[in-house]
């Protein structure tokens, strides 16, 4: 293994980790956690979506739901690896691409396990804020119901990448707001399951307009 490749294996999510703790300390965080409240004290595994530009703070906030988060099998999915166990996540690599299938089944085992499941369904390449089916055929193989999630700043660094990632600036005031959980049928044929793709993927972009809103507010 070469230095290059050793940095950003060990150091670059370290640094990263300690960036995001110190950022979130400026931070005024509004929640509105009202759809989920219920389910979490009685229990159900749920499935959050969570766009890949928006995902920065997330782990820092709900690391200790102790979800299982599905990364890629690349380098970036390593680093992405590194970086949620530091804050309490676990992760299942795979994507649509390398390994996709079993990474589906193992996150499915453990959602019933009783373990919140967490996928960001534009990941990892794109198409930007643009739900994959894979997302759709988790929640009907474990029955546990999609929860978009998103999270919005005042104010807020966009970086010129595939998914305009969003770093929000110190002082910003954000908001983190869950919607409301989406169950898929483990009866639902093709048709019913693009109805649904389409249904979480309004319902994301939907949810990811009204914390901006919020934000400024």
């Amino acid at each position: 293994m070469t230095l290059s490749i050793a940095f950003r294996r060990n150091v670059a999510p370290a640094l990263g980790v300690t960036g995001v703790r110190m950022l979130a300390l400026t931070l005024r965080v509004h929640r509105e956690e009202a759809m989920v409240t219920s389910l979490w004290r009685e229990g159900t595994p749920m499935i959050y979506a969570a766009w890949h530009g928006r995902i920065l703070l997330l782990p820092y906030l709900y690391g200790w739901r102790r979800a299982h988060v599905l990364a890629s099998r690349s380098n970036d999915g390593e680093l992405v690896s590194r970086f949620v166990r530091s804050f309490g996540l676990e992760t299942v690599r795979g994507s649509s691409s390398r390994g996709g299938v079993e990474a589906l089944r193992l996150l499915a085992h453990s959602l019933g396990q009783g373990h919140d499941a967490v996928v960001v369904p534009d990941g990892p390449r794109g198409p930007r804020e643009t739900v994959k089916p894979g997302l759709i055929a988790l929640a009907r193989l474990s029955g546990a119901p999609i929860v978009p999630v998103a999270l919005g700043a005042s104010r807020a660094w966009r970086l010129r990448s595939w998914d305009e990632f969003r770093i929000p600036k110190p002082f910003a005031r954000c908001v983190v707001r869950f919607g409301e959980p989406i169950r898929v049928p483990s009866t639902a044929d093709r048709a019913a399951q693009e109805a649904a793709r389409k249904d979480v993927e309004s319902a994301m972009r939907a949810l990811s307009w009204q914390v901006d809103e919020e934000a400024v507010a």
